[in-house]
């Protein structure tokens, strides 16, 4: 436990201190944020954005690294592969958002590196993900993930490693843009990605005081590191909470695809590492429910030719419905929590009475 505090504690005072300089040296070079054009055409709250610092996600992942490390420092504990992995996946996919951030600023328009370079990007960071999480077992013999789906805990038949890699990379791709999509309003991608953060850190708590090695039962958890994996949702948590300070309502900073991308792929990673894979479509609703509007709009207009949102992500549809910003971030983040509280309740209802 003293881990997973000094990780969120360290992680958030970084954060706090280090956007501002990141807020000053993005401003000294320019690096200001593009506005979708339809976007700033159409509500004039985004007009005033354009300019306003970008590519903070920067500081979400190096305050989470360094956090990540003090907390190992402090306990004279070593890292673990788990832990590792996942840290691997989220500075890897922050990589592949900060050349498409750069490239914005340097081409000074909204669209940065091409689609199909972008999910080339994400495809070989999770492809190393993919074949290493099934390697590197403990002295028990448990590897960071199986070749098995998994919901509250592995479930089925193995899928082989192929049908495994496959479906990790769709779950990489898929939730690194889920959160890129919901990523647009001031403190949005923030706050309901900090929501599935806290909620793997009661998961991983949870999975270290009922795991098998300890206590072999029938509801018990073969998980190589819970505790580390707690460790690493708390240190991003801490870094998260700390850059929202600033990326609140009116956003001095944004986290820009460096941010969105490298969250998105935290989420995914503590999810295969906590045999959790299906559970994070309902922790992360919020994010499935974004992306389904864009599938959903993009799907009708070419069926149909006819939009169902007046624009999507769904966000900006309440934009031009006139709902006030911060009255769409605040009701988005009670969906959140209630889409991890959710999550959280069908985990543990194994374990209630007459389960």
């Amino acid at each position: 436990m003293t881990n997973i505090i000094i990780a969120g504690a360290v992680g958030l005072i970084l954060s706090m201190l280090g956007t501002p300089l990141a807020i000053r040296l993005f401003s000294r070079r320019g690096y200001g944020q593009e506005i979708r054009e339809e976007l700033a055409a159409s509500t004039s709250g985004h007009q005033g954005k354009r300019g306003t610092p970008t590519m903070g996600g920067t500081v979400i992942v190096l305050a989470a690294l360094l956090a990540y490390g003090a907390s190992h420092l402090a306990t004279l504990e070593p890292p673990t592969v788990s832990g590792l992995l996942v840290l691997f996946l989220m500075t890897g996919l922050g990589a592949v958002g900060f050349l498409d951030d750069f490239i914005k600023i340097y081409k000074q328009r909204s669209l940065g590196l091409r689609s199909g370079a972008k999910a080339l990007g994400q495809l070989v960071v999770g492809a190393v993900f993919a074949f290493m999480v099934v390697r590197e077992p403990n002295v028990y013999g448990i590897t960071p993930a199986e070749t098995r789906l998994s919901f509250l805990r592995d479930i089925g038949p193995s899928i082989g490693i192929v049908g495994f890699t496959i479906w990790v990379l769709i779950m990489i791709v898929g939730f690194s843009n889920a959160v890129n999509l919901t990523d647009g309003l001031d403190g949005l991608a923030s706050g309901a990605t900090g929501t599935v953060l806290a909620a793997y850190i009661l998961i991983g708590n949870w999975q270290l005081r009922n795991n098998c090695i300890d206590q072999l039962g029938p509801n018990c958890y073969w998980v190589r590191d819970p505790l580390d994996l707690a460790v690493v949702a708390a240190s991003v948590l801490g870094a998260l909470i700390g850059f929202l300070w600033w990326n609140a309502p009116p956003a001095r900073i944004f986290m820009g695809d460096t941010g969105s991308l490298a969250l998105g792929g935290v989420l995914a990673g503590l999810a295969i590492a906590t045999r959790t894979q299906l559970l994070l479509i309902i922790l992360a609703g919020l994010c499935v429910i974004i992306t389904l509007s864009v599938i959903i709009q993009v799907g009708s207009f070419k069926l149909t030719g006819k939009r169902v949102f007046r624009m999507a992500p769904l966000q900006h549809h309440f934009e031009l419905k006139g709902w006030k910003e911060t009255t769409i971030v605040v009701r988005f983040w009670l969906i959140a929590m209630l889409c991890s509280a959710l999550g959280l309740g069908l985990f543990y209802v194994e374990w209630m009475p007459g389960a």
